[in-house]
């Protein structure tokens, strides 16, 4: 039977069927949160999505990658952009869980006929063959979760900072 009343767990990360079953139970702080974000899949994988998403301070890091679907988390500081990009293939899924931003987007890169402030629990949908930018307007970090599918990035990807993720551009192929 579904229960439809919230957990008060900070944290569930379930791995039945995965080589190493574990649960992580309770309340965890920050810090435990930080050390438990990497990359689950494509085992079956449950978490508090708003917790992991405030918790992670990287500019991106793959939570759980499968086969059609993948989870990256990302923090972007003030000021800080995605950097403009469109994905051929690959529809994808923002969700703003802190800070506010803008959000670009279009079918040419020069010219985005979509522009929209965007704030904490706001979503957006980018698709397939969309040019598309995410630019932090506030004086927080903005974090936010991506789905994408298919997949976008290698399964354990961890980009500390954008440079590093502007580094390992184009040297991974799907």
């Amino acid at each position: 039977m579904y229960h439809h009343e919230r957990s008060t767990t900070m944290g569930l990360f379930n791995h039945y069927n995965s080589p190493n079953p574990r649960r992580y139970r309770g309340n965890a702080t920050s810090q435990d949160m930080t050390e438990r974000l990497k990359d689950y899949g494509p085992y079956p994988f449950a978490i508090n999505i708003e917790q992991a998403t405030k918790s992670n301070n990287n500019f991106r890091t793959a939570l759980w990658s499968g086969p059609y679907l993948q989870l990256t988390l990302m923090s972007l500081l003030p000021g800080e952009d995605i950097g403009l990009e469109m994905h051929s293939d690959v529809d994808q899924f923002i969700r703003l869980e802190q800070g506010q931003g803008l959000v670009m987007m279009g079918t040419h890169k020069d010219i985005p006929s979509f522009q929209q402030p965007v704030f904490a629990d706001d979503a957006f949908i980018i698709p397939a063959g969309t040019w598309h930018n995410l630019i932090n307007t506030g004086s927080v970090p903005l974090k936010l979760y991506s789905i994408y599918a298919p997949p976008n990035h290698p399964h354990g990807t961890v980009h500390v900072t954008k440079a590093d993720a502007e580094l390992e551009e184009g040297q991974h192929s799907f």
